[in-house]
């Protein structure tokens, strides 16, 4: 006689041991962080519009400064999903905190969709003939809001990241400690960095700038590698967010 039972649904040896929620929760922040660093060719893209104030007026073509901002879109989307990702997590040990990091991200992304719609509108004006002095004020113009929101979107904000994640992950004891730390010493360093730009004391795009903001860019693409080969480290967090996770699937199994 057949008897219909019901096992838990589980995978074959060829597919492996299922990831935790809290493992696949680390992955794609830790691929998002990664992610974020595909900006870096805009330094080098954006080099004739920010560089040559009558490139407007220039025969070349404007390609460079279209992947620049479909680069710097992808960075600002990818921003905002490691605060989304993370979130769940993070609340768990401050809901405030978190929260905060959500925010900040979504305000660091929207500088830097301002910044981007800033040169790609020159891009336009390329197509409409103008007086020559109004065009290079206006790209001069266009320029140097792009240069603000630089300053305020992708130096100021992840320094208020990394203080707000950095603490976060200090305390929880998710990832090893001296991932967090190296985000905590570098926090006041850019931001020390970016009062001194916002004062004229330093050039923007000085040595002694980019040496400032080189800690926060160690600690995100640290963090991003960690999270996405080794993920969170076992904590009450982590077993508190995989107990309450859905149970196994169950399938019919006729014996």
């Amino acid at each position: 006689m057949a008897t219909t039972v019901q096992t838990p649904a589980t995978n074959s040896p060829a597919k492996g041991i299922p990831m935790s929620s809290t493992r696949k929760t680390a992955l794609v922040a830790g691929v998002f962080y990664l992610i974020t660093f595909i900006s870096i060719p805009t330094l080098f893209l954006y080099g004739p519009v920010k560089n040559h104030r009558d490139w407007i007026f220039s025969s070349g073509g404007h390609t460079a400064v279209l992947v620049g901002g479909f680069l710097e879109v992808i960075v600002a989307l990818a921003g905002i999903g490691t605060a989304v990702t993370l979130y769940p997590v993070l609340k768990r040990q401050n809901e405030g905190a978190a929260l905060g990091f959500v925010t900040a991200r979504v305000l660091e992304g929207s500088m830097i969709f301002a910044g981007v719609a800033s040169l790609l509108s020159l891009v336009t004006l390329r197509h409409y003939p103008g007086g020559a002095a109004a065009l290079v004020t206006t790209t001069a113009s266009h320029v140097a809001v792009y240069n603000w929101t630089f300053l305020l979107g992708q130096s100021l904000m992840p320094a208020i990241n990394a203080l707000l994640l950095g603490t976060l992950l200090y305390r929880s004891r998710l990832v090893p400690r001296a991932l967090p730390v190296l985000g905590l010493i570098g926090a006041p360093l850019l931001l020390a960095a970016d009062v001194a730009t916002l004062f004229g004391a330093i050039g923007q795009f000085s040595a002694l700038a980019a040496v400032a903001a080189l800690p926060i860019a160690a600690w995100e693409f640290s963090l991003g590698v960690w999270l996405v080969v080794k993920g969170f480290k076992p904590s009450p967090i982590t077993a508190g967010m995989d107990a309450v996770s859905p149970p196994p699937a169950y399938q019919d199994v006729t014996v």
